[in-house]
C-alpha cells in the first residue's frame, strides 16, 4: 500500500512541475546529493564509515583490516562523486529545463552506474588479490 502513495504523491508533483512550472523543485536533484555527501562525509569522523558498515552487514562478520582500508578510501570517492553530482545539479537548477533534464534526469543515473560498475570490478580484484 505504501508504494500505491508513493506513485500518487510522485505523479502529483510531476504535475505540478509540469503546468504551474514550480522552479523550487529544480532544486530536489542538488538536496538528494547534498544529503548523501552529507552522509558519507560525516561517517568518516566516525570509528567506522557508513560504506564499512554496509560491508561489515553484507558479510555478517568483523572486516580486516584492509578491507577497512578500502572502504575508508572508497567513502572519499563517493563524497568526491556526490560533491560534485550536487554542484552540477545546483548549477543546474539556474540553467535551462532542457539542460537540467538532461543532466538530472539522464547523465546522472549514467554516472551513478558508472561509478557503481568501476567499484564493483576494482572490489572483485581487491577481494581476490587480498584472498576477502
Amino acid at each position: 500500500m505504501q508504494i500505491g502513495y508513493g506513485i500518487i504523491v510522485t505523479f502529483f508533483v510531476v504535475l505540478l512541475f509540469h503546468f504551474f512550472h514550480l522552479n523550487i523543485l529544480k532544486f530536489y536533484p542538488a538536496v538528494v546529493n547534498f544529503c548523501g555527501f552529507s552522509l558519507f562525509f560525516v561517517s568518516l569522523f566516525c570509528k567506522e564509515t557508513l560504506i564499512q558498515k554496509f560491508a561489515k552487514m553484507m558479510e555478517g562478520k568483523d572486516l580486516p583490516e584492509v578491507s577497512k582500508a578500502y572502504t575508508r578510501n572508497l567513502t572519499y570517492v563517493w563524497c568526491v562523486f556526490l560533491f560534485f553530482n550536487f554542484s552540477i545539479a545546483l548549477w543546474s537548477a539556474f540553467l535551462s529545463e532542457t539542460f537540467w533534464e538532461l543532466y538530472n534526469c539522464l547523465i546522472t543515473y549514467i554516472l551513478t552506474g558508472l561509478v557503481f560498475a568501476i567499484e564493483y570490478c576494482v572490489r572483485i580484484r581487491f577481494k581476490k588479490k587480498h584472498n576477502v
